[in-house]
């Protein structure tokens, strides 16, 4: 294991390659990946080499035409992100690894949760909305604030800065009404039994500090740290006895939110992930499950 971390780390530094898959990492990912015969025609090209391909591209961020040679055509490898993208086959690809590092009690569900704005770059505007995938927003998750064209991405990371869950929506939205639907994406696989979907504690920032988010988490059964905004805690010292007690904050533990911060700065060392250059959710959001896969392959 100590070994295929070491490549993985060197393959990353070369400039100008882009990561590779290790043979331990191929190893682990190919059984989850769809068999080589296609229903049509002959075989598919092999797929860690389009693995490899579409790593270099968001790595890079390097437009598709311009890719290497070495990966053969682009459109070939352009269609197979998209199709394993609406079928689901990225994130099927990204949850086995978590599922893993859970069995090997590697796993620390102490759970962080945050946001990061990506800038859109003008190439990814302009989808259109007929025919687009099934699930791919209206607006395609791009919206306007203050940087210009943007996307948000939310994101929940466990204690060892590794990504668990992704949600998109335009830059210009508001991180809590997302809250939920990140917390719904967790859900690892174990050997017996139902997946885990609940966290032992949540850590997040005061975007974060509402009833409804709080209540969301007490229901469930799941420890709640996130601090009170001042205004919050003004208003609640005007109502005095009616105010009610100030929900339980651990400050100690807080400090481990800076986890999720750190995850999202390992993904945007990918330069497509850094700015968004794609023209519709469904295959940028296939670019960070690629880059959380291998992140994850590489434990």
């Amino acid at each position: 294991m100590a070994s295929a971390t070491r490549r993985f780390r060197l393959d990353q530094s070369v400039v100008g390659q882009g990561v590779s898959l290790t043979d331990a990492q191929g190893a682990r990912i190919e059984p989850l990946l769809p068999d080589r015969t296609p229903k049509r025609g002959g075989r598919w090209r092999d797929h860690r080499e389009v693995i490899d391909a579409i790593a270099f591209k968001f790595q890079t961020g390097t437009q598709w035409v311009h890719l290497p040679e070495r990966y053969g055509n682009w459109r070939g490898v352009y269609n197979r992100l998209r199709m394993w993208a609406i079928d689901g086959t990225w994130e099927r690809v990204f949850t086995p690894p978590m599922a893993q590092a859970d069995a090997d009690e590697d796993l620390n569900w102490t759970v962080s949760v945050d946001s990061t704005i990506v800038r859109a770059h003008r190439h990814a505007a302009g989808a259109r909305g007929k025919g687009a995938p099934p699930g791919e927003p209206v607006d395609h998750a791009i919206g306007r604030s203050r940087g210009g064209l943007t996307t948000k991405i939310h994101l929940a990371s466990d204690g060892r800065c590794r990504p668990l869950a992704f949600v998109l929506t335009a830059g210009q939205a508001a991180d809590a009404p997302a809250f939920t639907a990140v917390i719904a994406r967790l859900r690892v696989p174990r050997r017996r039994g139902q997946p885990r979907t609940r966290p032992d504690t949540v850590l997040a920032d005061t975007a974060y500090s509402s009833r409804a988010i709080r209540g969301y988490l007490r229901r469930r059964g799941i420890r709640t740290v996130i601090p009170i905004p001042a205004d919050q805690l003004r208003h609640r010292m005007r109502r005095g006895s009616d105010g009610g007690r100030p929900p339980a904050f651990d400050r100690d533990a807080y400090k481990q939110r800076n986890t999720v911060e750190r995850c999202i700065n390992r993904l945007k060392q990918w330069r497509g992930i850094a700015t968004r250059y794609e023209k519709t959710s469904t295959i940028y959001l296939a670019g960070l499950h690629v880059a959380g896969i291998f992140l994850w392959s590489a434990r």
